[in-house]
């Protein structure tokens, strides 16, 4: 008996010593991958690239007063002003070769997470210029599952066509637009850019779940990884602007319009009722769709009828999506009801400071004041926009310009490359 008991013990000490050993093993195993997958990235960082200024990023991204000024003092200096600028010629001597250029530039060529492999998103750019620009917005949201089609305004230097042509031809998953326009300031020409992106990437894939639309000066305010989970939380719903339209603006859609001397003009005509049950809705050209809605627009003779017919209005981009959205049949569609209506605030599309908006928001403000300049009452966004900007839901923010403020961008995709690599599920 006595031996038996002996024997018990010895056996459950070894199974003990057995257990406690493999737990270390795993720890060790799963550490030292740990290490290894730290070490596998650490070339993918942002932060030693760009060696413009001594800015300290962290302080920038805390909203820190003293670097803020810091900042912009130093892009009133003269060496500044002299800094080197990649031209569209180096990005056509970059991309002669590819391996070199993705290597450099520091793409993430593989999926940082199943999650965002199994859920495929697709973009569409619309460009003109600031090649530099293009690089580094496409560089922050690519991801070898998505798709990304590139519209080069028909206006467009020839040099910057064939930089980005070059940047194209190094990813399998990234092409220009089939067929391109030549883009008129609020002119239906806009919208057409963006239905025939959405066309192409249709048919390009059936894979991916969302249609993102971005022009040259957007900017990602979130990972790949979190726009992936906020997509899957929308379960199918869109996300953009529609709000009851101001009267002041139906003059838009009400009268005939069209491009004399290479603007749009409202001629004073009037057009026909649109051609549909439902109101005219106010909104933006952002939008965050799913694939099938985008499928119900190019295919559905309702919404075809729609677009023929609002293609001699002003600045169809700002209700057009946001009508379509009301319709009661399109998939992800919101009631037509004043309760239903959505803010540019409330969507998730884009972040976009108005000039005659800004102010102090504890007195309600729906943002503070722009921090770098104005372009057409839109901020161009500085440093000491990046705190308040990041604690936002927005996916994008509009517009981030690096010949107003490269050090805004510098931060912001730092800030990003960082949080995507080390501080997500992955």
């Amino acid at each position: 008996m006595l031996k038996r008991k002996l024997r018990f013990c010895h056996n459950l000490r070894f199974r003990l010593f057995l257990g406690l050993t493999l737990v270390l093993v795993i720890i060790s195993v799963l550490k030292i991958n740990q290490k290894q997958d730290f070490l596998n990235r650490r070339h993918l960082e942002l932060t030693k690239e760009d060696p413009i200024g001594n800015v300290n990023c962290t302080k920038i991204i805390e909203g820190d007063i003293e670097e803020i000024q810091k900042v912009k003092l130093e892009t009133l200096s003269v060496s500044f002003k002299k800094r080197p600028r990649l031209t569209t010629d180096d990005y056509i001597n970059m991309t002669a070769d590819c391996a070199s250029f993705t290597k450099t530039r520091k793409y993430i060529m593989e999926p940082l997470s199943n999650e965002e492999a199994e859920f495929p998103i697709a973009y569409s750019i619309v460009v003109y210029h600031k090649i530099e620009m293009l690089d580094r917005l496409l560089r922050s949201i690519y991801a070898p599952q998505n798709f990304y089609c590139i519209h080069v305004d028909k206006k467009s230097p020839e040099s910057f066509f064939a930089a980005v042509k070059g940047i194209v031809s190094c990813f399998d998953n990234v092409f220009i637009s089939s067929q391109l326009e030549s883009v008129v300031y609020a002119s239906w020409s806009r919208v057409q850019a963006d239905i025939n992106c959405m066309k192409d990437l249709y048919r390009r894939s059936s894979n991916w779940k969302y249609l993102i639309n971005l022009c040259g000066l957007d900017f990602p305010i979130k990972t790949n990884q979190e726009i992936v989970e906020k997509l899957k939380a929308l379960k199918g719903e869109n996300s953009l602007e529609t709000e009851k339209m101001p009267v002041y603006k139906e003059v838009r859609w009400k009268k005939h319009h069209e491009i004399i001397d290479g603007k749009i003009k409202n001629t004073g005509i009037d057009k026909q009722l649109p051609p549909l049950s439902t109101p005219i809705f106010s909104g933006s050209a952002y939008f965050v769709v799913s694939r099938r809605f985008a499928e119900y627009v190019l295919e559905s003779s309702k919404i075809l009828k729609f677009i023929e017919w609002a293609k001699d209005t002003y600045s169809p981009d700002e209700y057009l999506w946001a009508t379509i959205q009301r319709i009661p049949e399109v998939p992800g569609a919101v009631s037509s009801s004043d309760k239903y209506d959505v803010s540019d605030m409330n969507a998730l599309a884009r972040f976009v400071k108005w000039q005659y908006f800004e102010g102090d928001v504890s007195k309600g403000a729906p943002y503070p004041p722009c921090s770098g300049v104005h372009v057409r009452s839109v901020c161009v966004f500085g440093v000491g926009d990046l705190s308040w900007m990041l604690r936002n839901h927005h996916f994008f923010a509009n517009k981030f310009d690096t010949d107003v403020d490269p050090f805004a961008v510098k931060c912001l995709e730092e800030y990003l490359r960082h949080k995507a690599l080390y501080l997500q599920k992955n």
